[in-house]
C-alpha cells in the first residue's frame, strides 16, 4: 500500500557529507599547479615584450618591432591566458 510515500533512501545521514570531509580551499591542487604555471607564462611573456627603449625619450629604436616581441611575447601571453581558464574548468 501507498508505497509511493515512502522514500527510497530512509539513511538520512547516508546522503549527508561530514564538515571534516569539506576541503576550505575552493579548487584541488592539481587546479592550482595549473594556475601558478600559467600565471609564470604570463609573467614571462610580459618580460620578453620588455626592453628596446632608445638612447633618450624621443629616439627611435628598430628593436622594438623585433619578431620576440610582436609575435613570440603575445603568443606566450594567449597561452597563458588560456591555462587560467583551463586550471578554473578543469575538474579531476
Amino acid at each position: 500500500m501507498m508505497n509511493f510515500l515512502k522514500s527510497k533512501n530512509t539513511n538520512l545521514t547516508q546522503n549527508k557529507t561530514r564538515y571534516d570531509d569539506i576541503s576550505p580551499f575552493l579548487f584541488k591542487k592539481k587546479n592550482y599547479l595549473i594556475l601558478l604555471f600559467s600565471l609564470v607564462l604570463i609573467t614571462v611573456g610580459f618580460l620578453l615584450m620588455m626592453g628596446g627603449e632608445g638612447e633618450t625619450s624621443t629616439a627611435f629604436n628598430p628593436e622594438i618591432f623585433s619578431p620576440r616581441r610582436i609575435k613570440l611575447a603575445p603568443i606566450i601571453i594567449i597561452i597563458g591566458y588560456i591555462g587560467m581558464i583551463f586550471s578554473i574548468f578543469y575538474n579531476d
